[in-house]
């Protein structure tokens, strides 16, 4: 085999490997985390432009989901402290996207090769999803904290006030909006 075929098969099985999928290094600083993932700006920007969802209400949504690890999954589930019995949810990639809501977002979208741990689909699954829930619940795309709610907890959750129940919650997304606030603040003086 010759020295160039040799490296087009070589680049391409290392094309086909996992992707960076850990954490920016300073989530608290929004201009940072576009310095250093200047791809995280452009997919968000772009699901902007798409589904009006701002990019801070995106970051802050991201954050609390998956500290922006494209890989991230929930926590293993054990019997008797010891057996695993599987994982807490489906929830997986940047926007901890169920397989069901998931799905959903696939054959409304037609967009069949869109994957939970690539930066651009996640965001556009969390435009897409926010987009529904102003049109159905009539939030504001603005306000995370309600956004955050309905996405947590599902529209009909939402709906029926299922979070009202949850103190923990409630102070998540409290969390969600002063960060979105924060990074929305921090996105207009780095631009």
């Amino acid at each position: 085999m010759n020295r160039l075929l040799k490296l087009a098969v070589l680049m391409l099985v290392a094309s086909c490997g996992g992707g960076n999928y850990s954490a920016p290094r300073e989530l608290d600083n929004a201009c940072a985390i576009i310095r250093e993932r200047p791809a995280y700006y452009r997919a968000m920007a772009s699901t902007e432009r798409r589904w009006g969802v701002p990019v801070a209400v995106q970051m802050a949504a991201i954050h609390q989901e998956s500290k922006f690890i494209g890989d991230a999954r929930t926590p293993h589930q054990y019997a008797l402290g010891i057996i695993p019995i599987g994982r807490q949810s489906s929830a997986y990639g940047y926007s901890q996207a169920l397989d069901g809501t998931w799905e959903e977002y696939l054959q409304e979208t037609g967009k069949r090769r869109a994957r939970r741990d690539n930066i651009r689909d996640a965001t556009d699954f969390m435009g897409w999803y926010m987009d529904g829930s102003s049109k159905r619940l009539g939030i504001s795309k603005w306000d995370a904290r309600s956004q955050y709610l309905a996405y947590h907890e599902g529209r009909a959750g939402f709906a029926r006030g299922s979070y009202r129940s949850k103190g923990w919650l409630i102070t998540v997304a409290a969390n969600v909006q002063r960060r979105a606030e924060m990074y929305h603040g921090q996105l207009n003086s780095c631009r």
